[in-house]
């Protein structure tokens, strides 16, 4: 889903509960792998997205805490979210590095937020910083991400 498109789509549905549903299910549907956590998009706009990340059966490991790979994949998404949205439609990226830090047991409901400030055009491949956190219910950050991207051009 390409920048223009996803806030497009986001401005469209992001406005109820039936329709940030929707915009989920279509998020699972372009990013499958993604989509597999079950995290929910509460709030996107360019440069900024708050994602939630229910605890669930299907997301807990052997400790009965939220698994460190769901809680990867909802920071990677949530950090890719902010930046794509604030990207311009000639600017495309891909994730070249993760760096996960764990800081306590994930249990209950996760808020995931990230911002960023990515440049509007490039002519080279560059290396971007992108970063999320996730909190739990008492404000706790459970765990953290920095994404390093490399945004080009878009091919033509």
């Amino acid at each position: 889903m390409n920048t223009e498109r996803l806030l497009t789509v986001w401005r469209r549905l992001g406005g109820s509960p039936i329709g940030r549903w929707l915009f989920d299910r279509l998020l699972s549907f372009a990013v499958p792998y993604s989509g597999s956590v079950g995290a929910r998009v509460r709030e996107l706009s360019p440069g900024k997205a708050r994602v939630e990340l229910r605890d669930r059966r299907g997301v807990r490991n052997h400790l009965s805490s939220i698994h460190a790979i769901a809680q990867a994949n909802a920071l990677e998404l949530t950090s890719g979210l902010a930046m794509m949205a604030a990207l311009s439609p000639e600017v495309r990226g891909i994730v070249a590095k993760l760096e996960v830090s764990y800081h306590k047991k994930a249990r209950g409901l996760l808020e995931v937020t990230s911002e960023c400030e990515p440049p509007s055009s490039l002519r080279e491949n560059t290396e971007f910083l992108a970063s999320a956190e996730a909190r739990d219910s008492e404000g706790d950050m459970v765990s953290s991400i920095s994404v390093t991207w490399i945004l080009g051009p878009t091919k033509k």
